[in-house]
C-alpha cells in the first residue's frame, strides 16, 4: 500500500456511536495502511516498531466530514445575511456563479476556497460546484492535490435562472454532464464526481429524468436541496403539482435513495411523508443549522429525525454560512436544537454535545463509507489541535477539553497536523484568522 504505518499518541477522542465519545488520554492511534487498528491505553507489542508521532497533551480526532458546501459562494461568504433563500440566490448567488464560466476567475477563486478547506480540520465534503464543466474540472484537479477525499458535483439548472447560468434545455444540460464524467473519467484516486440537480425549482421534469438515468448507468450518488424554506417549498409544489410532497419530485426520478445512495441539505419542511420517505429510501439529511439561521429559513427537527434512526450528518454551506469551521457548525446544531425544543416542541431535547460530535464525524461519514472514528477497520482520518494555549490556570478533563476546543473554533486557529485516508496533509496551519 501506497499509506505509511504509524502511531500518534495524543490525547484521543472519537465516537463509537451516537451517544457513546470515547476520550482516552495519552493514548495510541494506530493506522497500517491507511486504516485504523484502533485505539490504546498501552502501545501493543505488535506496533511498537512503528513509526511514532508524539503528539502528547494535543486532542487528537477524527477529521470533520462537511456534507454540503458550495465551492463558488465562498467568495460572497458572509455577505447578503439580511435575505431570505430565493431573494438571496437572485441577488448574490446566481450573478456570482455566472463568473464561473471564466475559467481564469474560477481558477483563483477555487485556488482561495480549496486553501482553506485544505487548512481546516475538514477530511471530507460533499462539494458543489457550478454549470460550468471546465471550472469543475479545474475545481476537482486542485482538491485532489489538496489531499482531501471529496464528491464534486457539476450543477444542473435549465430553468429558474438567469440566462447566463440557465443551460439552454435539458438535453443541452444532460450533455454537458455526460461530458463531463467521461472528461474526469479514471483521473482523480480521492475526488468523485456527483449528480446534482440544483434543486426542483431549477430543474425540468425531462432533466431530472434523464440525470437520474446517469446516476444509474454511471452509478453515482446524488445530492440537492429538499424543504429549506417556506418559499421555495410553496414554488415547488407549483411547479410540481403531481408530487405529494418535495421528495416525491425527486423520487419518481430515480433521484432519492433507495439504489442510489444520495444526500439532501436542509430538511427543514419536511412533511410526514417525506420523513418517511427519507428513512425508508435510506436518504442521507445534511444539517445546515448556520446557514438556516442567516437566511431566517429555520430550525430542522434532527431529534425527531435521530429517533427515527434517519442518516444525519453536518454541513457549514458556505456561502450562508459563513465559515469553512466544522466546529462552528457542530456548536450551532446544538444550539439551534435548544431553541428548537423550547420554542417549537419541547417533546424533542436538545443535542448533547456527544451527539453533535458524531454527526460532524461518524453520522456524516458513513456516505463516504467506514469513515469518522477509530474504531478499528475505519478509514484513518484524523486531525491533531494544539490546545495547550486554551488551558488557562485550570486542568479540565479531557472531555471538557475538547468541548471548549470545538465551542471556541480551536479549528481555526489551533490545527496543527491532518490526516486523510492514513496520508499527512501537509499545510502551514497555524492561525488561520491571519493566513
Amino acid at each position: 500500500m501506497i499509506n505509511d504505518n504509524f502511531v500518534i499518541k495524543g490525547d484521543i477522542c472519537y465516537s463509537k456511536s451516537l451517544t457513546d465519545l470515547e476520550c482516552i488520554k495519552n493514548g495510541y492511534l494506530v493506522c497500517k495502511d491507511g486504516v485504523s487498528e484502533g485505539v490504546f491505553e498501552k502501545l501493543p507489542a505488535e506496533y511498537i516498531d512503528l513509526a511514532l508521532i508524539d503528539c502528547s497533551g494535543m486532542l487528537v480526532l477524527p477529521g470533520m466530514v462537511d456534507l454540503h458546501i458550495h465551492a463558488p459562494q465562498f467568495t460572497f461568504r458572509g455577505i447578503g445575511m439580511n435575505l431570505e433563500l430565493l431573494d438571496w440566490l437572485k441577488t448574490y448567488t446566481f450573478p456570482e456563479e455566472i463568473k464561473y464560466k471564466d475559467p481564469d476567475y474560477a481558477r483563483v477563486a477555487y485556488r482561495d476556497f480549496v486553501k482553506k478547506m485544505k487548512k481546516s480540520a475538514t477530511t471530507r465534503a460533499v462539494v458543489f460546484s457550478t454549470i460550468h464543466r471546465q471550472s469543475t474540472e479545474m475545481l476537482m484537479e486542485m482538491l485532489e492535490e489538496s489531499g482531501l477525499i471529496t464528491y464534486v458535483g457539476k450543477v444542473n439548472m435549465d430553468r429558474e435562472a438567469p440566462k447566463a447560468l440557465k443551460e439552454n434545455d435539458a438535453e443541452t444540460s444532460l450533455e454537458e454532464t455526460v461530458a463531463w464524467l467521461s472528461d474526469i473519467s479514471g483521473k482523480f484516486p480521492h475526488t468523485k464526481p456527483i449528480i446534482t440537480p440544483r434543486f426542483l425549482i431549477s430543474c425540468t421534469d425531462e432533466l431530472l429524468e434523464g440525470l437520474g438515468k446517469v446516476a444509474r448507468e454511471y452509478d453515482l450518488p446524488v445530492q440537492s436541496h429538499l424543504s429549506e424554506n417556506p418559499e421555495e417549498v410553496k414554488l415547488v409544489h407549483e411547479l410540481f403539482p403531481t408530487a405529494s410532497c418535495y421528495g416525491d419530485g425527486y423520487d419518481m426520478y430515480g433521484l432519492f435513495g433507495k439504489d442510489v445512495k444520495t444526500v439532501m441539505a436542509h430538511c427543514v419542511y419536511s412533511t410526514d411523508e417525506e420523513v418517511d420517505r427519507i428513512l425508508n429510501n435510506g436518504v442521507f439529511v445534511a444539517h445546515c443549522p448556520t446557514s438556516n439561521m442567516n437566511l431566517a429559513s429555520g430550525i430542522a427537527p434532527i431529534r425527531k429525525y435521530l429517533n427515527l434512526g434517519i442518516k444525519v450528518g453536518i454541513g457549514t454551506d458556505i456561502g450562508a454560512g459563513e465559515s469553512e469551521s466544522m466546529f462552528r457548525a457542530l456548536c450551532d446544531a446544538i444550539q439551534v436544537s435548544k431553541l428548537y425544543s423550547r420554542l417549537v416542541d419541547k417533546a424533542y431535547k436538545p443535542l448533547a454535545f456527544e451527539e453533535a460530535f458524531f454527526l460532524a464525524t461518524m453520522g456524516g461519514g458513513e456516505f463516504f463509507g467506514k469513515v469518522g472514528s477509530f474504531e478499528k477497520g475505519y478509514e484513518f482520518d484524523a486531525v491533531v489541535i494544539d490546545d495547550f494555549e486554551l488551558s488557562g490556570l485550570n486542568d479540565f478533563p479531557l472531555r471538557s477539553r475538547l468541548e471548549r476546543a470545538v465551542y471556541l473554533e480551536a479549528d481555526t486557529m489551533y490545527l496543527s497536523k491532518k490526516f486523510v485516508k492514513g496520508r499527512e496533509v501537509k499545510a502551514d496551519y497555524g492561525n488561520q484568522y491571519f493566513d
